[in-house]
């Protein structure tokens, strides 16, 4: 199965469609309530339920999702009859399979319950009509592709005693998520030489800046007090956010001195030095953070 424990835990939602074609004569017959089998759409929609909840057991690559919520209903229409699924979940993969399957066995019970009066039964127009949360919300955060710019904090890099991975790898998520990284610096554990780098960006209006190293409690750790003495405004929930995930992963998260905040309109966020936890934490905010830049703008929320 495929690794998702980098994932967000989001809330997803799944919308979908099935049909069962029958005759006018099946129609009359379910509305007047004189079918065989008894009532058709109490036991379809708890037929759908079950499928859904079964769905892992069915797919094999499908996660195990908690269904937090789920609707089947029923409509006529001129061909037969129409099954509309609707489902959430809160967690790290979406719901669309499940509901697929919902409906999609909603349909199978109808299909067995009016069998013995109708021979010309046919299922059909079984699809997906919206899904959100995960990737699919992607574009919502931002309209054109955010600038940003890449800091690299540490002595020994700086010296050329060791190769950057964090920054490199920091650059990657971005232009994954369709960031354009517009610059790429490597300083030494200094504070000034971190404020005036940064402080350059924000002049230069780069949308979003991201620093690497110095967050932890080692004597050279600079980076969080010299960004917090330049920052206007705070945004501790985007460390809480990156903390947070990261503690799921490794108990080291809670070592972290991150901050995040604003100045004018650029948005700044120090990560670990560790590629684990610059890749936890980019992760943890990926894309959300971007919807800042609307908000520095006045765009509100």
């Amino acid at each position: 199965m495929r690794d998702i424990t980098s994932k967000q835990i989001t809330l997803r939602t799944a919308r979908a469609v099935a049909s069962i074609f029958c005759s006018t004569e099946t129609i009359s017959l379910i509305k007047n309530n004189e079918l065989p089998k008894g009532n058709l759409f109490d036991v379809a929609r708890a037929a759908g339920f079950l499928g859904a909840k079964l769905t892992p057991q069915l797919l094999p690559h499908c996660h195990p999702v908690n269904i937090d919520s789920m609707d089947i209903s029923f409509s006529f229409s001129k061909t037969g009859i129409e099954i509309l699924g609707e489902a959430k979940s809160i967690g790290r993969t979406g719901i669309e399979m499940e509901i697929l399957t919902a409906v999609s066995i909603a349909a199978l019970e109808i299909y067995d319950m009016l069998k013995p009066v109708d021979t010309q039964l046919e299922i059909g127009n079984i699809k997906l009509l919206q899904k959100t949360g995960g990737k699919s919300d992607r574009k919502k955060y931002f309209s054109t592709s955010p600038s940003c710019a890449v800091l690299v904090c540490s002595d020994s890099t700086a010296a050329g005693k060791r190769e950057d991975k964090s920054g490199l790898l920091i650059k990657s998520i971005l232009q994954q998520a369709n960031a354009k990284v517009v610059a790429y610096e490597i300083v030494g554990d200094d504070k000034e030489l971190i404020q005036k780098q940064v402080l350059k960006w924000v002049a230069e209006d780069i949308h979003f800046i991201f620093t690497t190293g110095g967050t932890g409690l080692g004597p050279r750790d600079n980076t969080v007090s010299a960004v917090s003495e330049i920052l206007e405004r705070d945004a501790d929930g985007i460390t809480e956010a990156m903390r947070n995930f990261g503690q799921m992963r490794t108990p080291m998260a809670m070592m972290s001195r991150a901050v995040a905040g604003s100045i004018a309109h650029s948005l700044i966020v120090t990560l670990p030095g560790s590629t684990d936890g610059a890749r936890e934490s980019m992760e943890a905010i990926i894309p959300g953070i971007f919807h800042a830049r609307k908000m520095m703008k006045g765009g509100g929320h």
